[in-house]
């Protein structure tokens, strides 16, 4: 008989199998570790400069400095997080009509936070809930819903041979959806095909998920990084428009540059249940997280209150989405093939390439990307582009 002092403490652990390491964070490592002078990176999936630097916002920088200045204590903010940031949020993320009576809000640990906040939301209200998901989609969506404990079913978004979007596909698929049931919808610029729905076939699916009752939930990372911080939103308002309850991942990292303070927010809106759902929200956000972490949002906050600031931080912005699209051009000028790539918008498209073939581009000429051939396109440059069209070409005979 085994004694309490013969016992291990091994038996907690016992059951745990080594996960597979992180595939954007290996390629790092293997980036860092080439020797070549020329290699290319475009895995990583942070903006960059023309001299490969994910710069700090001027605008973000001075709100820095003065809540430097004016920031009287750093006591907890409340499970909700800073009011302020989450109000000057709200009108660019849902437009200047958006009543705040119909949508409660909080502050989360980036966009990622917001996404299992969701996601636990869903679990809570109805356990077991089917969430469906356009492939190829962000790989992290599929693990939240899952360890949240979704259902998930799928449907082609995306032919990556074609470089098109499969709308009729994914128009069929919520049509055998149920009452209920999720659907994930990149807002804009989606992660990692580019390739967005336009204005019609926006208003189309508007009238799938509210004729069919089901929940969407939009996963806005990147607004202002495709046509402008107005029209990236078109999308969202138009399905918010059309539906009763719905749920909003949104994230700082990208068009504020916090890519560390790790700045988000959810909002929700649940007509016909909006104190239980949002009393369940701010239950689970208290046992996440406790409090969100203040410094992001507080400097948003601050960019957000001052004209010139917030004037700052959008020509800023602009800046970063008129040279992806001058990449995009260089790209379609170098290469017939990638010709879709002039259309698509925000940071990724998704290459038409086989693994090995990716392997052969890291191999044979030090360009690094993810084995599926999602490319950052923030990491090119006008005098990196020929280097890579001609690796491409080489590894992806036509």
């Amino acid at each position: 008989m085994t004694t309490l002092l013969e016992a291990s403490s091994d038996v907690l652990f016992a059951g745990l199998t080594p996960q597979p390491p992180d595939v954007v964070l290996s390629l790092i490592k293997l980036f860092r570790d080439d020797p070549r002078p020329n290699k290319i990176d475009v895995g990583v999936g942070v903006y960059r400069d023309a001299q490969g630097r994910t710069p700090v916002f001027q605008a973000m920088k001075a709100a820095e400095r003065r809540l430097l200045e004016i920031q009287e204590t750093k006591a907890y903010l409340g499970p909700e997080g800073d009011f302020g940031f989450l109000e000057r949020i709200q009108p660019i993320v849902f437009g200047d009509g958006a009543a705040a009576s119909d949508l409660f809000s909080v502050q989360t640990p980036g966009g990622t936070g917001a996404l299992r906040l969701a996601a636990e939301l869903a679990q809570a209200g109805r356990p077991g809930a089917r969430i469906w998901l356009g492939a190829p989609s962000w790989p992290i969506h599929s693990q939240i819903f899952a360890e949240a404990g979704l259902q998930i079913a799928t449907f082609r978004q995306f032919d990556q041979a074609s470089q098109t979007l499969c709308f009729d596909e994914m128009i069929g698929a919520l049509r055998q959806a149920s009452p209920g049931d999720v659907v994930l919808l990149h807002a804009c610029c989606h992660n990692p095909s580019g390739a967005d729905p336009d204005v019609g076939q926006w208003r189309e699916l508007a009238g799938v998920i509210a004729g069919r009752g089901l929940v969407p939930l939009l996963d806005i990372a990147y607004q202002g990084l495709g046509d402008g911080l107005e029209p990236d939103a078109a999308g969202l308002r138009i399905v918010m428009e059309a539906v009763d309850n719905a749920m909003v991942a949104f994230s700082c990292d990208k068009n504020f540059g916090l890519y560390r303070e790790r700045t988000g927010a959810l909002f929700v809106r649940a007509r016909r249940h909006h104190e239980a759902a949002r009393t369940n929200v701010l239950k689970i956000a208290r046992c996440a997280w406790s409090m969100p972490p203040d410094h992001g949002a507080a400097a948003v906050r601050v960019i957000l209150e001052d004209p010139a600031l917030t004037g700052l931080w959008r020509e800023e912005l602009d800046a970063q989405r008129r040279r992806l699209q001058e990449v995009r051009e260089g790209l379609a000028d170098a290469d017939p093939r990638f010709e879709p790539f002039r259309n698509q918008r925000g940071l990724f498209s998704l290459l038409p390439i086989a693994p090995a073939q990716v392997d052969a581009m890291r191999r044979d000429h030090g360009v690094y990307m993810t084995g599926n051939g999602r490319i950052n396109i923030a990491g090119l440059t006008a005098e990196t582009i020929p280097a890579f069209a001609a690796a491409y070409a080489a590894c992806v005979p036509n």
